[in-house]
């Protein structure tokens, strides 16, 4: 049966709302430098972000926020799910951020219209890079698990994600899906998320051995 491609299901709406919910949690970000509240996170990641103000070393938020960023596009481009806290409120509401802060960039987070086009910018940039990406990674073994994509994986249902990663592999190749198998049991060995684990893995086996195109 063939997909639905609609506004709400097609590849190309998903970079426009990715976009607005960055536009919105940056200008929530630039509230908070401006007014200490508003921002869309956690007390204790925004605590860490209230020590850079204070301090004016930004080192610390950043390093957190953007890896986080880094980490979260990689997984939305692998099984095509984005997690929205890890990606756009950790990830842009405060990696980003910082980084501009300490770099001396100060207007597009002081500003609230650059604080808004600056969300807007990021988050067509995340979305984009996740369905580009993608085109390298599920699409090519025809399956339908993570082919999809949507957002907000979340903690609850993120222990669900382990499984469809290690799927996803499988039906790329096997050696990465067994990559992603042994990765995610060395995880679970050492008693952490498995999809960490699955993700390495499969990345790691997928560059020794690659999907030919």
């Amino acid at each position: 049966m063939e997909q639905n491609k609609g506004f709400w299901y097609a590849d190309w709406s998903f970079p426009i709302f990715v976009g607005l919910l960055s536009s919105g949690v940056f200008a929530g970000t630039h509230m908070y430098y401006l007014h200490g509240i508003g921002a869309f996170n956690e007390v204790a990641f925004v605590a860490m972000l209230k020590a850079g103000m204070d301090t004016g070393v930004y080192g610390a938020v950043a390093a957190f926020g953007a890896s986080f960023l880094f980490a979260r596009i990689i997984e939305g481009s692998l099984v095509g799910i984005l997690d929205i806290g890890g990606a756009i409120q950790t990830g842009i509401g405060l990696g980003v951020p910082a980084l501009l802060l300490g770099s001396g960039f100060i207007f597009p987070v002081a500003n609230f219209a650059a604080s808004l086009a600056t969300g807007l910018v990021l988050g067509l940039a995340v979305g984009y890079v996740i369905i580009l990406a993608r085109k390298f990674t599920v699409n090519q073994g025809n399956t339908t698990y993570g082919a999809d994509v949507m957002m907000g994986a979340g903690n609850a249902s993120g222990r669900f994600l382990g499984p469809l990663i290690i799927l996803s592999a499988m039906g790329a190749s096997i050696p990465i899906g067994v990559g992603s198998l042994l990765g995610a049991l060395g995880f679970y060995i050492w008693q952490k998320p498995i999809t960490g684990g699955a993700i390495l893995g499969a990345m790691l086996f997928g560059y020794f051995f690659p999907v030919a195109i």
